[in-house]
């Protein structure tokens, strides 16, 4: 069977023959054919020198690949892409290859993708659903996306996730509540911002965005001109958030309901979180991963690097302050 480009099938090319040996001009055969004389020429000689096998469909990959990624080169691309759990952009650093090579790499093995595995496992979990329409705003500050992210507390000595789904947390009655994480990054330069907040309230929401705005500040950003949010009750009808967006001189945008993708940059970030830092690895206390996510929170502004920032960290498209 040809492949789906091909002008001609293997009865196109023995009616070539027929029609050479039937006294026709190669160049008659060719208009006839809707091919090149080139073509036409390489079919008769092709079969006056193999014969009727000579004119089957056959591999067109080379016979040799000088260039191909060394299968120890692959194995290590394998092995740290199982282990660390990440992305080509961040993997062809670790391994010393190109991304482009990665991703090839993973596409040959048949390895799924980050976004259709369980971040803690790296096991296939579903399949993904991608955005057709993608936009970036062309300066720091002129729009800003605020969500929240809600995860359960661990308590003392461990969640299911360090003892197991049999480890002794059935027997514990009292619910230990939740924490919700408070988010806020730029659409420009993706820098973001996030705290760990007892609720999602109104007055909650309000605090967060004024120390939001001034690390922001710090950061070279002096002013946010827009914020996209989603319709929770805090953010469309909470006055102390409309107090706030008044003296920042912020202007409020909703998403349309039922339409997370439109605020779709915190919510990338909010499963990167899940996945880097929250789920990354099983927290003994409620205590020990709060306190790491101001680290990783650095870590992300200024040391991992983005493919939608063509591989460097969100400060690289701040001004120096």
């Amino acid at each position: 069977m040809s492949h789906r480009n091909a002008r001609l099938t293997v009865h196109g090319r023995k009616l070539i023959v027929q029609r050479h040996q039937d006294g026709w001009k190669q160049a008659h055969i060719a208009a006839a054919m809707g091919v090149s004389r080139k073509c036409v020429k390489t079919w008769i000689d092709r079969h006056r020198a193999e014969g009727e096998a000579g004119l089957e469909t056959r591999s067109s990959r080379p016979h040799s690949m000088p260039a191909r990624t060394a299968p120890e080169t692959e194995q290590r691309v394998l092995a740290a892409r199982a282990e660390h759990r990440e992305g080509p952009d961040r993997l062809g650093p670790r391994v010393g290859v190109p991304a482009r090579t990665v991703s090839r790499v993973l596409r040959r093995h048949g390895v799924p993708h980050l976004r259709e595995c369980d971040p803690m496992t790296g096991d296939p979990i579903r399949s993904s659903k991608s955005t057709a329409v993608r936009y970036e705003r062309a300066r720091p500050g002129e729009l800003v996306h605020m969500d929240v992210k809600k995860l359960g507390r661990i308590p003392d000595g461990g969640g299911w996730r360090a003892l197991g789904r049999g480890g002794g947390n059935r027997a514990r009655k009292a619910p230990i509540g939740y924490d919700y994480v408070h988010s806020l990054v730029d659409d420009h330069t993706r820098l973001a911002y996030s705290e760990i907040l007892p609720d999602e309230k109104g007055p909650t929401c309000a605090g967060f965005l004024e120390r939001a705005a001034a690390y922001f500040t710090a950061k070279g950003i002096t002013r946010i001109e827009r914020l996209m949010t989603d319709n929770a009750f805090a953010y469309r009808y909470s006055n102390d958030l409309k107090a706030v967006c008044a003296t920042l001189g912020v202007r409020q945008k909703f998403i349309k309901p039922h339409c997370p993708w439109q605020n779709g940059k915190v919510e990338r970030l909010n499963r990167t979180l899940a996945t880097e830092w929250a789920y990354r690895q099983a927290f003994t206390s409620n205590e020990q991963r709060t306190a790491a996510l101001a680290p990783w929170i650095e870590h992300y502004n200024t040391v991992r690097n983005h493919s939608a920032l063509g591989g460097k960290p969100p400060t690289s498209r701040l001004l120096p302050t």
